[in-house]
């Protein structure tokens, strides 16, 4: 039986909130999403689209690097050589190119946000450009000038569209115990080393050069490139890196050569290198000089990232896919762990990635990309978790539960997806990843721990939030949020958002939405409109109400049954509007006969301004309860006032 809505005029709502004591006087009304200029501009040349899609004309630029590296892990110091081939796809000429040098947020007098060890950041030796040599310089001469974590480049000429050029840089730099827990090393056995390389800046169609300093709270913004990789360690330490291995026999004992082989053909977890194995030293190859090198190609990454370990343990299995090359067939990727004895949890990573990485390649509608994923644990790095392009570094969670751990391991494989393949500019909208990956989590939870509600703790800690008062926008720059509030602005609300935006469009309509969003954006740089304007394009639904309400503001939900009122001719149930976010009011009605009705105060009746809804039940029919939202699926922040009677909760 469908209900009917007394639909009342904007004017007799209105007056009705103001002379009622428990509805707020009148409401504001969610302003239009008016896009930023600089993307305006972008859809009138064409790289991207009022649809979400990428335009006709859309371009990014791309990148080839020659890394080679030596680490020394006595001195705890990295030395390294570049050859950077950089291609400008654009339609812009380029008298200026920018770097950036991660490492100097550990420098002396840099800016950041939170304090950090000072081991001197980069010493940068040499730099050419072009087959020049460059000296440092603030002029119109060809030279280069290094402001905290940016590199400026004035190359010999001009790069033209359609042109390359390639710069070579030689640097080194001590490297910190723990760099915002994202890297570092642990006693004297392990190294997890990120950031390490002058790596090129995205020039994109919207911003041009995005030159964002690292601050070390906000993360990263990175171009897709290919990589070859070298480098040297001592032997006895496994190197896992970003990329193929190309070399493996020169590196790895043949026997862990063997068990990586099974490995990759099993569905169970093999011991690639056990405690007795370590004991024995045939773990890596012997070289005259004691020394390694380790040989790594990357294609279509937006970093390289590597680990060395001494005495560690190494889980391996494989895991599906789905048809990554669209031939029909299931395809595999490998997933490592890599893990010191001390780190019991840890014998159970293995599973744990083996799970998440397919799961999300179902979820998500992309297969995972890569022939590694390796999750290597970091205890005195780091306590939570940190990704990388196929590695992820996360604490030992020695003392927490198994549940805590696939957690996380769930959490740091789904970052593959994004900002590893849709590439987000995470500096300045922290929320495109983080929340989106933590949503992603959630689902993927559901599937290895089933029979619990995995959204609902992301849902109560944004509705703290939203309580106190102390919130954030999503949509200030991740940099510049208050203290403290990263987690609810970059993480749970926008986790949270997400689902509300399923039960609003139900789940068949939002799962098309997002797939055709990540997929449009795989391997190329979404801004925040693209994600908007793709859901609004495949809905078939102006949401800007949505996006406004809970992207650019902190406003609340707060829905209410205010009153159940019994006449000789109807009932009467009055739905007050006490936040400021509007939603559908969705009810469920129980006679007293026990037959449930469902009925629903659409978005539009408080887009037009109003406060207050009556539905009316004809005489006849005793309302037993009513209760709005009784799924749970929207994040009210004020429950106790949801359900008629409230004695009956």
């Amino acid at each position: 039986m469908r209900l009917r809505h007394t639909a009342l005029p904007v004017s007799a709502i209105v007056l009705t909130a103001l002379s009622s004591a428990s509805a707020q006087s009148p409401r504001p009304v969610p302003a239009p999403v008016v896009r930023p200029p600089e993307f305006a501009r972008a859809i009138a040349r064409g790289t991207r689209s009022a649809t979400g899609e990428p335009g006709p004309r859309y371009w990014q630029q791309y990148a080839r690097y020659q890394l080679r590296a030596r680490l020394d892990v006595g001195a705890k110091r990295l030395e390294g050589t570049a050859r950077i081939r950089y291609l400008n796809r654009s339609p812009d000429t380029l008298g200026l190119l920018a770097l950036h040098l991660h490492q100097n947020l550990h420098a002396p007098g840099v800016v950041r946000n939170e304090s950090q060890e000072v081991t001197g950041g980069v010493d940068l030796t040499s730099l050419s450009a072009g087959g020049q040599a460059l000296g440092p310089g603030q002029g119109p001469e060809p030279s280069y000038a290094v402001d905290g974590t940016i590199l400026r480049v004035r190359p010999p000429a001009p790069v033209l569209p359609g042109d390359s050029i390639e710069l070579s840089l030689t640097w080194a730099f001590r490297v910190p115990q723990r760099s915002s827990g994202r890297m570092g090393w642990s006693r004297d056995d392990l190294f997890f080393v990120a950031y390490w390389y002058p790596q090129m800046a995205v020039y994109d169609d919207v911003v041009g050069w995005q030159t964002d300093p690292y601050l070390g709270s906000a993360e990263f913004y990175a171009g897709f490139a290919d990589y070859d990789v070298e480098i040297a360690a001592p032997e006895a330490w496994i190197v896992m890196a970003t990329g193929s291995l190309a070399n493996e026999a020169a590196v790895l004992d043949e026997g862990v050569r063997g068990r990586l082989r099974l490995a990759e053909r099993s569905d169970t977890v093999v011991r690639v290198v056990t405690p007795e194995v370590v004991q024995s030293g045939r773990v890596t190859a012997r070289s005259a000089t004691g020394w390694l090198t380790w040989h790594y190609r990357a294609v279509r990454v937006r970093d390289v990232a590597f680990s060395a370990t001494r005495n560690g343990l190494w889980d391996a299995t494989r895991t599906a896919v789905g048809d990554r090359d669209g031939d029909g067939t299931p395809d595999y990727a490998r997933v490592d762990a890599l893990y010191r004895a001390d780190a019991a949890l840890w014998r159970h990573t293995a599973r744990f990635g083996q799970h998440a990485v397919a799961a999300l390649s179902r979820f998500t509608g992309l297969p995972y990309p890569w022939p590694h994923m390796s999750a290597v644990e970091g205890a005195g790095i780091i306590g939570g978790g940190m990704e990388f392009p196929m590695m992820t570094l996360i604490g030992n969670y020695t003392g927490r539960s198994d549940s805590a751990l696939y957690y996380v391991t769930a959490h740091e494989l789904g970052h593959m997806w994004v900002p590893m393949t849709v590439g987000t500019d995470e500096r300045r909208y922290g929320w495109m990843d983080e929340g989106t990956t933590s949503f992603n989590e959630n689902q993927v939870r559901k599937e290895f721990f089933p029979g619990r509600d995995h959204d609902d703790g992301d849902r109560q800690g944004y509705v703290e939030a939203a309580r106190s008062g102390s919130e954030n926008e999503m949509m200030r720059w991740t940099d510049y949020l208050y203290p403290g509030q990263n987690g609810i602005a970059s993480y749970s609300k926008p986790a949270t958002t997400l689902v509300t935006l399923r039960a609003l469009l139900g789940d068949s309509l939002f799962l098309q939405a997002y797939r055709t969003y990540l997929r449009r954006w795989a391997f190329r740089h979404p801004k925040p409109w693209d994600f908007f304007h793709t859901v609004n394009h495949v809905t078939g639904r102006n949401l800007d109400w949505f996006w406004r309400s809970w992207y650019y503001e902190t406003w609340t939900l707060d829905h209410a049954v205010a009153a159940v009122e019994s006449g000789p001719q109807e009932t009467r149930i009055i739905v007050e509007d006490r936040g400021l976010v509007p939603m559908p009011a969705r009810l469920t009605i129980t006679l007293e006969d026990g037959r449930t009705l469902q009925e629903e105060v659409p978005v539009e009746h408080w887009l037009a301004g109003a406060r207050r809804a009556i539905v009316t039940i004809p005489a006849g029919r005793t309302v037993r309860s009513v209760e709005v939202d009784a799924a749970g699926t929207f994040p009210d922040v004020d429950r106790t006032n949801n359900r008629w009677p409230q004695d009956n909760r």
